[in-house]
């Protein structure tokens, strides 16, 4: 996680929340002290250490905040994650910004820790996917890999994908791999998405890189695994969730991506208590 960008995403979700000042804590407190812990109110696993330590010290500098656990680690019910001590006004002001912070972060490290585990596949890659929140992208990968987990693109820079609406507007896997190949040097890896036997054969003529398998079962997967080079990279994507997972294991692919764990996630319960 790069701390600069972190720094301006938390002056920003900062300014979003406090406005032109705390109503309540600066009208009721002046300059009193105060410690209180970061508290697991349920097990999962926890992410978002730099976000409890800088934003805090962005707030004010003379909080001090000594943290327990490791970004990654399990947590069970009532472990304490951060104890903070200082001037309470901005203790409790900063208090919503980071807990609904960590709280996402936490809840996406847990479900795709559980997706890891669900699939038992050691020779699979479960990645995340662009399904992100507009905002908290760098965050929300970071939170998928203390997962355990591994990224996909960041955004549209990092490598092409080629989907069905760039196939059906360009007329042909063959035209759009043919355009790109023209367009992009020969560092960027291009990954087509095939839904039908027709599309893989026609993907793997056009020389893929790596191919999606989208929306297709896992017995398809196999399937299509099956039928595809084996120097070229397979993913597997689309209606995958945690309750079918298992049936991908051992399907042979390199890689299935799941939108899941970072658009639909449960925030995990964690609390501040002074």
């Amino acid at each position: 996680m790069y701390h600069f960008q972190l720094r301006t995403l938390l002056s920003q979700f900062f300014q979003e929340d406090i406005g032109f000042g705390d109503l309540s804590a600066e009208a009721i407190f002046a300059n009193e002290q105060a410690s209180g812990s970061i508290v697991a109110k349920q097990p999962g696993v926890f992410c978002g250490s730099s976000l409890i330590t800088q934003g805090y010290k962005l707030l004010n500098e003379q909080i001090n905040i000594t943290t327990l656990v490791n970004d990654g680690e399990v947590l069970n019910q009532g472990s304490v994650i951060a104890k903070i001590e200082g001037p309470v006004r901005e203790i409790l002001t900063g208090e919503r910004v980071i807990l609904n912070l960590i709280q996402r972060l936490s809840g996406i490290a847990s479900a795709t820790a559980q997706a890891v585990t669900i699939l038992d596949d050691p020779n699979i890659r479960i990645c995340d996917t662009r399904k992100t929140t507009p905002g908290l992208r760098m965050l929300e990968k970071y939170a998928f890999k203390m997962g355990g987990g591994h990224n996909h693109r960041f955004g549209l820079d990092d490598g092409v994908m080629i989907k069905d609406n760039h196939i059906a507007a360009c007329g042909s896997i063959a035209n759009a791999m043919a355009r790109v190949r023209k367009a992009v040097g020969h560092m960027v890896k291009i990954e087509v998405e095939i839904e039908t036997r027709q599309q893989l054969e026609q993907a793997i003529a056009a020389k893929a890189d790596v191919i999606m398998f989208d929306n297709c079962s896992a017995a398809t997967v196999r399937e299509f695994r099956a039928l595809t080079p084996a120097n070229i990279i397979t993913e597997a994507s689309g209606g995958i969730t945690l309750e079918n997972l298992a049936e991908f294991r051992h399907s042979g692919v390199d890689v299935i991506s799941l939108g899941c764990l970072t658009h639909s996630v449960k925030a995990l319960d964690i609390s501040l208590d002074l």
